[in-house]
């Protein structure tokens, strides 16, 4: 996954202040029901040594974020009395939580939202289409908040009137006025997909227009294209049967990814192209040579590394590696804080795995850029 996202709590020195909210509201109540839940980590974030600006921006972003059906949460990383990133979660976290600490707890908010597989969905009958597309979309849910390209589009299908009582010849025209409607929305899909860098094409809609359709859209996005009837216009039809069927196209294009970096990682560890355990590939992110990290999101874990503040690539699993490259006071903190800092600031990916989908030394393992000479 790309954490690129993650840019702006990188970029600033903390300390941060990292919250993850049940902002839930399942009745009247329900605003105050979060405000008290806020009220408690307002508490923890004081009694860690957070700063009273800091807390009061924070209250203020997530209490006035704007509500939400069902249930959700919402992460958000301060500092310096300024909110640099605030992003909602389409469900409440495991716990609220509030942390403040030199560098950002993103993970929890890495885990649940997976990676992003753009997508462009279009329903099509023979009244015409519409078109929608998602330059981000998460895997365990699609979030209205995240599309950034385009909204929804619609294409209105203009019926030829046949006089008569030819019933046929109306509907043969009508079929060839949609043949060339077809065209045009194609045309719309393809620029849409384009825009987007499209990872699947889910198409749904009358089950009767759905092959025109398709059969005018480039070989390029045929190929990448889910087919559904569901998604019909008609009244009464299920529109969450067309969600769950983009969400699991989405899901299933994750799923191959998480595949393909643990098949390149098996596939290169005798050639001095992956590596594998907690010191090596902080190793290789010093050396900003990693392409991909594949990791076991261990809650549990009580592993620390030294940073540098200077550059995301000061990392290593001893102070005394870090003092070489002339860092003076290096910092002790969480483990996969300092990771997923490396790993965003030097453009390498992420890859959470199962702890049984591929044998990993402590539950870390790297695809490299480039072969270490050194061990060639």
């Amino acid at each position: 996954m790309d954490l690129h996202y993650l840019r702006p709590i990188y970029a600033q020195p903390g300390p941060w202040a990292s919250v993850y909210l049940d902002a839930s509201r399942s009745d009247e109540s329900g605003a105050r029901e979060v405000e008290l839940r806020w009220r408690a980590l307002a508490d923890q974030l004081a009694a860690m040594g957070a700063d009273q600006p800091t807390i009061d921006v924070t209250g203020d972003t997530l209490l006035n974020y704007p509500p939400q059906e069902g249930r959700y949460g919402l992460a958000a990383f301060a500092r310096a009395g300024r909110v640099a990133l605030v992003e909602p979660m389409n469900a409440p976290p495991p716990a609220d939580e509030a942390r403040y600490s030199e560098l950002p707890h993103a993970m929890p908010l890495v885990a649940f939202r997976g990676e992003d597989i753009p997508y462009v969905r279009v329903v099509v009958d023979r009244a015409g289409a519409e078109l929608e597309g998602m330059a981000v979309a998460t895997t365990p849910r699609l979030r209205e908040v995240d599309r950034e390209v385009r909204g929804r589009e619609s294409y209105p299908l203009h019926k030829a009137h046949a006089g008569g009582e030819d019933r046929r010849g109306d509907n043969y025209r009508v079929d060839e006025v949609w043949k060339r409607n077809a065209g045009d929305v194609a045309g719309a899909t393809s620029e849409l997909a384009q825009a987007v860098g499209a990872e699947v094409v889910v198409v749904g809609g009358d089950v009767r227009t759905i092959p025109m359709f398709i059969d005018k859209l480039p070989k390029r996005w045929q190929e990448r294209v889910v087919r559904t009837d569901a998604g019909s216009r008609a009244p009464g039809a299920d529109e969450e049967a067309l969600d769950d069927v983009t969400i699991q196209a989405i899901a299933d294009v994750a799923d191959r990814h998480a595949q393909d970096a643990i098949d390149r990682f098996q596939t290169q560890r005798g050639q001095s192209l992956a590596a594998t355990g907690l010191p090596d590939v902080v190793a290789a992110l010093q050396r900003r040579q990693v392409e991909t990290v594949l990791l076991v999101n261990d809650l549990s874990s009580t592993d620390t590394l030294f940073i540098g503040l200077d550059d995301p690539s000061l990392v290593a699993v001893d102070a005394d590696t870090l003092r070489v490259e002339g860092v003076e006071d290096p910092l002790r903190v969480r483990a996969d804080q300092a990771l997923l800092r490396a790993i965003t600031g030097t453009d390498a990916e992420l890859v959470l795995v199962g702890p049984d989908e591929v044998p990993l030394e402590h539950g870390i393992g790297a695809v490299m850029r480039w072969a270490d000479q050194r061990t060639v």
